[in-house]
């Protein structure tokens, strides 16, 4: 099904976007009390400096990950490592305010921002008709980290300090993303692409927008407004989690046992929405993203009993496994894959600049007052909006042929 060298390619997304998750919110929100605690800070203090910290991220990142496409990936990914090592070491160093700030700079920038970037330009470049079903299989990496990962930090949060935990990450980053990279993508560069048929290559008949046609695209907006609904309300949800778990009266470990029901099928919608992808194209898919979501809103607003958690965070793990490999797979057949660096360059960052604004909305609306309930509402009305605008341009997504 695979070649050799596309496998390589699928295995280094896999890893990448598996060590991204140490700058994910639904990681680092596992540290939330633990940091709360040491810096005597309240959960609107918190939120604000973790919003603040990812919207500047978010502006370097439009800047920084363009270089993707005017440089060797391998020497781009071996910077990212570096850089997200660092990170995860000056992590474990936090002891004010001003450190905490530049500590969720480094993981939001580092982690979440260019190690996922990297993972998913490289793939979204490199295949053609398998493209779905590869970024299906590079984004498992961040689900599998999201089944195992929370239960792991929890119980490791029992045993040591969460300053131990930052560092140990930290020398696991150095020693063992270098060698994957050197092993899998040594070869890799920009004109590398996947083998297809010469009745196959449809795409190179495609218009490559340069990004500042695509910033004039009006298309482009509405599609943003529904690919950036699951970041920002995900976010608040993970980064306030112990919020919600307190307003529920759910207990301390059922949102952390809920991750899995959440990973479980964000894999199961990764695995079906590949071939679909291949299929019947992203742009026909778009629409449906963002119901399960929709739906887990209206879950949270209604119901209170533990078993909720699993359904909320269930149905946000179908819209999950949907936007990953809809999110990187729609713009490259909108616009073309030229310049798809400089594009994601600019998707990930609003991505990321959506978290910062949803972290502090939750953050906010949780210090004025509102109940958990009355944010599902927000986040509904949104969720609706935008799905009404999708609806009526989603025949007008298709790319301009040459």
């Amino acid at each position: 099904m695979f070649s050799s060298l596309s496998l390589k390619v699928i295995i280094f997304g896999f890893i990448f976007t598996f060590f991204s998750s140490f700058g994910q919110s639904f990681f680092l929100g596992l540290f939330n009390s633990s940091i709360r605690e040491t810096l005597s800070i309240s959960h609107g203090q918190f939120g604000s400096i973790y919003a603040s910290a990812t919207l500047l991220s978010s502006f370097l990142l439009i800047w920084v990950g363009k270089k993707i496409d005017d440089i060797n990936i391998f020497k781009f990914a071996f910077y990212v490592t570096l850089l997200l090592s660092f990170s995860c070491f000056f992590f474990s160093k936090i002891s004010s305010i001003v450190f905490l700030f530049i500590a969720v700079f480094l993981m939001r920038f580092s982690g979440q921002g260019l190690m996922s970037h990297t993972a998913t330009t490289t793939i979204t470049r490199y295949f053609t008709i398998s493209r779905g079903k590869a970024l299906s299989a590079g984004w498992f990496g961040l689900s599998t980290a999201e089944f195992i990962l929370p239960v792991l930090i929890v119980y490791l949060l029992t045993i040591t300090a969460w300053q131990n935990i930052w560092i140990s990450i930290s020398i696991l980053t150095l020693i063992f993303l270098p060698l994957a990279s050197f092993f899998l993508i040594k070869k890799l560069d920009f004109d590398t692409r996947e083998q297809v048929d010469s009745g196959k290559t449809e795409l190179k008949e495609i218009k490559q927008w340069k990004r500042i046609e695509v910033i004039k695209d009006y298309r482009f907006y509405i599609v943003c407004l529904n690919m950036l609904a699951m970041p920002w309300i995900a976010t608040g949800v993970f980064v306030y989690q112990s919020f919600i778990t307190e307003a529920k009266e759910w207990g301390p470990f059922i949102i952390a046992q809920s991750f899995m029901v959440y990973s479980i099928l964000s894999v199961v919608t990764l695995l079906g929405s590949g071939f679909l992808i291949d299929k019947f194209t992203s742009r026909k898919l778009l629409i449906f993203m963002n119901i399960p979501l929709l739906i887990s809103t209206i879950v949270l607003f209604y119901f209170d009993s533990p078993i909720t958690s699993f359904i909320f965070l269930g149905l946000i793990g179908i819209s999950n496994g949907l936007a990953n490999v809809l999110g990187s797979s729609t713009w490259a057949e909108i616009y073309g894959v030229k310049f798809i660096g400089s594009i994601k360059a600019l998707t990930t960052a609003l991505m990321v600049f959506s978290t910062a604004f949803g972290t502090a909305l939750f953050g906010l609306l949780i210090d004025r007052g509102f109940s958990i309930e009355q944010i599902a509402m927000v986040s509904f009305i949104y969720i609706f909006i935008s799905l009404i605008l999708l609806f009526f341009v989603r025949n007008k997504l298709n790319p301009q042929y040459i």
